[in-house]
């Protein structure tokens, strides 16, 4: 396998398949949140310009340019880290949606559910009309791996994710306040669970992330796209 140093052809390969897909997977994601908050009577999404599938309606310069980086960088060397990444805080206002308390569990669920189904797409296409060139069905399998991390990353309840948002309706009054003021220190959050504590968290992380992949593919994930 052809490399230079530590870095391989293919590890090298795979991190730009996996930046394309956390690109394409964040955009659909944030736009899936912005929508469902429209629909549900919250204009803010719209007035602030966040309902599109633009990228730079939602980058953030940390949790989308930064971590996905570094992520890339382990990933040319064929160090498995999930891909993770997030966008600014989504403009939404539930006090202007018609029901405060359940329209923040759709609206949080809108990104999770959307990059799900993205795997899910991704894993349905190599099922049904497998593709004839090994690097197309390695970069679908990567696009199932990467929008199935995404959909488990954002479900940690991390303050500033999406599963944070839900665990805070059900804490005491002052509790969910402190737990949402935390909002602000999710980059320090992101750095400690992604790579100082990465091998405790990160096996859960990987294992629940390739569970999703492996029953959408129908594929072992992770052994497909040949990490040790």
């Amino acid at each position: 396998m052809g490399g230079i140093g530590n870095f391989t052809a293919l590890g090298i390969r795979l991190a730009a398949y996996m930046l394309v897909s956390l690109l394409i997977a964040m955009s659909v994601r944030e736009y899936a949140r912005a929508s469902v908050a429209t629909r549900l009577g919250d204009p803010t999404p719209r007035l602030w310009g966040r309902l599109t599938l633009a990228p730079k309606a939602w980058f953030e310069p940390f949790g989308s340019g930064l971590v996905p980086a570094l992520i890339a960088v382990l990933w040319t060397v064929q160090a498995l880290v999930i891909p993770a990444a997030y966008g600014k805080p989504a403009p939404i206002e539930p006090s202007r949606s018609r029901n405060g308390r359940r329209d923040v569990v759709l609206v949080s669920s809108a990104g999770p559910v959307a990059t799900l189904v993205l795997g899910v797409l991704a894993g349905l296409v190599l099922r049904i009309v497998p593709p004839s060139g090994v690097e197309l069905a390695r970069a679908l399998v990567v696009f199932a791996y990467t929008s199935m991390s995404l959909t488990i990353f954002h479900l940690l309840p991390i303050p500033g994710l999406d599963g944070a948002r839900m665990v805070a309706l059900i804490l005491p009054r002052d509790a969910a306040e402190v737990y949402r003021g935390a909002d602000k220190y999710l980059p320090l959050f992101v750095l400690v669970i992604v790579f100082v504590f990465s091998s405790l968290v990160l096996g859960i992380l990987t294992s629940l992330s390739g569970a999703l992949c492996n029953a959408a593919t129908g594929l072992n994930c992770v052994r497909a796209l040949s990490f040790p």
